[in-house]
């Protein structure tokens, strides 16, 4: 089955190819012609998602999914949030970000976080929501040179490593995407003749 993953970043992709399996053919919003950003006006996970996904499935027809995703700092009032990627401007500087969040976090004691992750699927024109998240917490210093975003930031519950120094298998099977994602699979896998 083809599959539109609605997302320019290249990450992102990446991380979702390892996850989803080969009977799904895996289709970037660049190899089918949309190269420019959708917009995210929503305040919410699901609506950015439900939107970016929406937006695709107007201009091509095809099954689509979209995800959202983003840090909520219990501390800072579960901000970035829904702003993560803009965090410290539109840029979408993960460097930038990262110390901006740092710099919020100086003196804070509790340091508890989560991401979370949004999937959203229209297929055969009806809507699906698949949610994933990881409980964690923020270090004092960025670690690790993997992954992207707020990785080097963020050490997963139970676990010594930052998603930054974890390779992509092993950030794969605990992951707030990878937990939406293998929901969206479910329902796949029992809903789509392949």
């Amino acid at each position: 089955m083809k599959l539109v993953c609605a997302t320019n970043n290249l990450h992102k992709i990446s991380e979702i190819k390892n996850i989803i399996d080969s009977s799904y053919q895996l289709v970037s919003l660049k190899e089918i012609g949309i190269t420019e950003d959708i917009p995210e006006e929503e305040n919410t996970f699901e609506g950015n998602a439900l939107a970016k996904a929406r937006y695709v499935f107007q201009k091509t027809g095809m099954n689509v999914f979209a995800d959202d995703s983003g840090l909520e700092v219990v501390a800072l009032n579960n901000q970035p949030g829904v702003y993560s990627a803009r965090y410290s401007g539109n840029e979408k500087d993960y460097k930038a970000n990262n110390s901006l969040l740092l710099k919020n976090m100086e003196g804070v004691t509790n340091r508890k976080a989560r991401f979370k992750t949004v999937v959203a699927l229209i297929l055969d024109g009806k809507e699906y929501i698949f949610d994933g998240i990881i409980e964690g917490f923020i270090t004092k210093n960025p670690r690790g040179s993997g992954g992207f975003g707020y990785d080097p930031l963020f050490v997963p519950k139970n676990h010594i490593l930052t998603f930054a120094e974890m390779s992509i298998s092993e950030k794969n099977k605990i992951s707030h995407r990878s937990r939406a994602v293998n929901k969206l699979i479910l329902f796949l896998n029992a809903n789509t003749l392949l």
